[in-house]
Formats: C-alpha cells, sequence, structure tokens
C-alpha cells in the first residue's frame, strides 16, 4: 500500500467512525444522487391523515421525517424508535408538537405497548415492524402504510465487501403475502428499482456508517482497505442499485 493509499484509509476510517445523529441525510446533498419511485410516500401519507383520529410511526429515527406531517396530524398522535441513540434525539424534536416517543425494536420480537384497536394509521417508513402486532393496534378500517427498503437494496454494494443481503425475505411479494396472513386487506403494492451514485469513497463510507446492515459484520475501513481502494479506482460516480417497494393495506 503506498503512502498516498494509506492516506486515503486513515480519512476514511476517521470518516467511518464520525457519530451519526438522527436520520437526515441532508448533508450529503450534492454528493449523493438517486431517483424517486414513481409514487410519493409524503403525497400517500397526506391521503390518510387529515381525516385520522390516531396515528403510529413506527420507527421514527430522528423524528425529522414524521415532522413534514406536523401540520396534519391529529392531537393523538405517537410515535416509536428502535435504535437507541435516536430515542433521545426523537423526544427532543416530536415533543414539541405533543407526540410521544417510546423506545420499541421490532426486530428483538418486542410488542407494541398499545391496546388492540387503537389506531387510525400505522405508517412504517423504513423500518422493521412486525405485522401482526400492526394488524392488532389497527382499528377496524385503519390504513398501514408502509415504504420498506428491499432486502436487495444495495446488494451490488453489499458483494464488493463479500456480504450477502442481510434482510434476504424482506421483499415486496413476502411482506405482501405476510400481511394477508394478518388478517389485512393489501390495496396497493408496488415496487422499483433505481440508480444511487455517490461523488467519491469518502462519500460512500460516510453514507454506510449510517446503514452498516449493508456491510459484513466483521467490517472496518482497515480490514476492507482492498476491496475500498478498488472502488477508488473505478470511474466516478460510483453507481449501485437501489429498491424500493410500496404497502398499503387496511384492517378489516
Amino acid at each position: 500500500m503506498t503512502v498516498h493509499d494509506q492516506d486515503l484509509v486513515a480519512e476514511w476510517a476517521q470518516r467511518f467512525s464520525e457519530p451519526t445523529a438522527g436520520w437526515s441525510f441532508a448533508s450529503f446533498e450534492g454528493k449523493v444522487g438517486s431517483g424517486n419511485p414513481p409514487w410519493s410516500y409524503t403525497d400517500l401519507a397526506r391521503r390518510f391523515l387529515p381525516t385520522a383520529r390516531s396515528v403510529l410511526d413506527l420507527g421514527t429515527g430522528g423524528g425529522e421525517q414524521f415532522l413534514a406531517f406536523a401540520d396534519v396530524l391529529p392531537s393523538d398522535t405517537h410515535a416509536t424508535e428502535g435504535w437507541d441513540p435516536n430515542v433521545a434525539i426523537a423526544r427532543a424534536a416530536l415533543a414539541p408538537h405533543g407526540i410521544d416517543v417510546v423506545a420499541h425494536n421490532a426486530e428483538r420480537g418486542e410488542q407494541l405497548p398499545y391496546p388492540a384497536a387503537r389506531f387510525d394509521v400505522v405508517m412504517p417508513r423504513h423500518a422493521a415492524y412486525e405485522v401482526t402486532d400492526v394488524a392488532r393496534v389497527l382499528r377496524p378500517g385503519g390504513v398501514f402504510l408502509t415504504q420498506q427498503v428491499d432486502g436487495r437494496n444495495l446488494a451490488d454494494l453489499s458483494a464488493v465487501f463479500g456480504a450477502d443481503p442481510a434482510y434476504p425475505d424482506t421483499t415486496l411479494a413476502v411482506c405482501q403475502e405476510l400481511a394477508a396472513d394478518a388478517g389485512l386487506v393489501v390495496e396497493e403494492a408496488r415496487e422499483w428499482n433505481g440508480k444511487i451514485r455517490f461523488a467519491d469513497v469518502a462519500t460512500l463510507v460516510s453514507y454506510l456508517r449510517m446503514m452498516p446492515w449493508q456491510l459484513p459484520a466483521d467490517f472496518t475501513v482497515e480490514r476492507y482497505a482492498s476491496a475500498l481502494l478498488g472502488l477508488q479506482q473505478r470511474a466516478a460516480p460510483l453507481t449501485f442499485t437501489e429498491v424500493r417497494f410500496l404497502l398499503i393495506a387496511r384492517r378489516r
């Protein structure tokens, strides 16, 4: 490894070790570019929220995305977050709007701390959920609205580091079937593939620190320096494949 390569690896390692706060990607503006699905999650949410009496946002992150709906949320609105560092951030952001945030991680098998038939709308965006529990807390006629990152998302990037998709069962077909099995009536199911472009390896490393599940469990910049330096030799921008899906369902 040349001295120049060593300097690059040291820079990337520093970037990867920087702490994350919340779930905002604003700092990547101009350095990361991607397409958009043919649907608008924001528009769909605004179709259902104005008439809802109670709303639950699952996996709110730092609350940044959910605050975009502050003008149409009912007074009976709640949120959950499963990543411990984000819980305090979300509470600070959402409490001024009267929104309670509880720590809850569906991936650990935790049941939602709400009674049955509690909410008119449950809306996880890019967050884990257990669909039978969602169906339990939905009122009859209540709406389940979710946009998810498919388990095959950035599979071509993960392959650079020899990693397989971390969530191979997170696909539209599987989630649609599970929703139906839980007693929900699926009203809309759509999938989208697109491209995401990173200006350089430094930007990519900063981005990946916010989604470590795309990487091998033993990932460190130093351990996978050869793979990163290989990316450095590619023509910029670095391009990979995103996969998203949308599911809208109602409780009978």
